[in-house]
């Protein structure tokens, strides 16, 4: 299995965001295993992380912006078609402004400091979203259209036509990740001539440069035109190629447009927050269609973890109540945990059985027992709390104590008769006996309960 990867130590990067204007640097720190790609704003009073996941995608115009709460990250794709093309798994961006800086244009800015900056090897392993069934995404009205379909790697087929002379129809294809530097990197955004207009009349690329875009002369320019880009791009003269490029800029491939475009299918795609196995085929993609297509990613991949884990009652558990009681200090009736079926050093499940017997229906909605929310969560803890005390060798010389909550969330009620299955898995290493996991309750295949929880392992005793 292939292990995850980081960079060696920080890169920075200095420039001009393409849509903003402003003068930005940009820093990407290094990042511990499964922490995933993440923003963060240095320069406002909230430095609020903002993970690089479909659910935080917040606009798609000329550009594809995440936020969460009032942070704002715009242009995001180019950065990480970079970090997902040199197979970089986990990374902190930091940004001192609201825009990664655009560069030439292209992701090679960013890949070329990346790859002399050097890689290193994770020890966890890459945990992959392999495409099983034919997923589809279809916009009839624009004509677009991205289906995935199984391979045994990542591959990405690209294919343009905007029914214009100068450009016609493009195609590109990476066969294989690894030709993303040499293959993809180094194309160019694009822009035709009156979608320039437009943007220039509307103050919409504040950063724009003739040396950060390809300019595609999609019809005969007047002479008010070619004043009005000389004077907004500070050039004595303007003038239009034979292949209808503004401004003599030479092509490095001759469908640099559709592989921008694959490009930039890469760095959305990211946003599904897994490395896929599988073949994406996008005719005519976009932002919106590209995030689109993460959203359902997204969501086939959330619902994939959040499957109830398999209980068999006949098989003997892990651990029983009795070696639970060996490990945790509490006692009936405070005890909510039953038997733990799985434990491995990421991981564990543990059983819990809701009967009317339970002490607390005599007094939480009696007429109609529900189990309060408070023991789901701390039934949760316990079940953490063994995996916690199995990472030390003398458990019962240790106890676990609460820190924090984050994201509780109940979705289901949970009655007498009902069989808890807590699954919790662990988010990052432990560290001086931090322990964050996160948690699933289930009652058959129903999700009814997840948290993330922080405790820490505290040794009390020694004997």
């Amino acid at each position: 299995m292939a292990k995850q990867r980081t960079i060696a130590r920080p890169i920075t990067f200095e420039g001009i965001g393409l849509h903003t204007g402003h003068k930005v640097t940009m820093t990407l720190y290094p990042a511990d295993v499964n922490k995933g790609l993440c923003f963060k704003r240095t320069d406002l009073p909230q430095q609020i992380a903002i993970p690089a996941l479909a659910n935080f995608v917040s606009s798609t115009d000329r550009g594809t912006a995440l936020k969460k709460e009032n942070t704002v990250i715009y242009t995001v794709e180019h950065i990480l078609a970079a970090l997902s093309g040199c197979e970089i798994d986990n990374c902190e961006i930091h940004l001192n402004g609201p825009e990664p800086p655009i560069m030439d244009g292209s992701a090679w800015p960013f890949v070329e400091k990346i790859l002399e900056t050097g890689i290193v090897e994770q020890d966890e392993e890459i945990s992959y979203y392999e495409i099983i069934d034919v997923i589809k995404f279809h916009d009839r009205q624009k004509g677009i259209e991205i289906i995935a379909l199984p391979a045994d790697e990542f591959q990405v087929t690209v294919l343009v036509d905007y029914e214009t002379k100068v450009l016609g129809t493009q195609n590109a294809v990476m066969e294989k990740i690894t030709d993303f530097p040499s293959e993809i990197a180094k194309a160019r955004t694009f822009s035709f001539l009156h979608e320039l207009e437009y943007l220039l009349d509307n103050g919409l690329i504040k950063g724009g440069d003739l040396n950060n875009a390809i300019v595609y002369v999609d019809k005969k320019p007047s002479e008010e035109t070619m004043a009005k880009l000389q004077k907004a791009f500070g050039k004595k003269k303007v003038s239009v190629t034979e292949n209808g490029i503004l401004d003599n800029l030479e092509l490095y491939y001759p469908n640099e447009a559709a592989r921008h475009k694959l490009l930039d299918v890469i760095g959305d795609l990211t946003l599904c927050g897994r490395k896929i196995k599988g073949h994406i085929i996008a005719k005519r993609p976009g932002h919106k269609a590209n995030t689109e297509f993460a959203k359902i990613l997204f969501t086939k991949i959330k619902q994939e973890k959040s499957q109830a884990p398999k209980y068999d009652p006949n098989q003997p558990p892990v651990k029983d109540v009795v070696e639970i009681m060996k490990m945790l200090p509490h006692r009936p009736p405070f005890l909510l945990v039953d038997k733990i079926i799985y434990l491995d050093n990421v991981s564990v499940v543990g059983v819990k059985s809701v009967t009317m017997n339970e002490p607390f229906f005599v007094g939480h909605f009696p007429g109609a027992p529900v189990m309060p929310g408070v023991l789901q969560v701390e039934a949760m803890a316990q079940v953490g709390g063994i995996f916690a005390l199995s990472t030390v060798p003398d458990p019962h010389n240790y106890l676990t104590y609460f820190l924090k909550l984050d994201e509780v969330k109940f979705k289901q009620k949970v009655v007498p008769g009902d069989t808890l299955l807590f699954k919790l898995q662990l988010l990052e290493p432990i560290r001086r006996g931090i322990v964050r996991m996160r948690g699933e309750a289930f009652v058959g295949n129903k999700l009814v309960m997840e948290a993330q929880l922080t405790a820490q392992i505290v040794k009390e005793r020694n004997d």
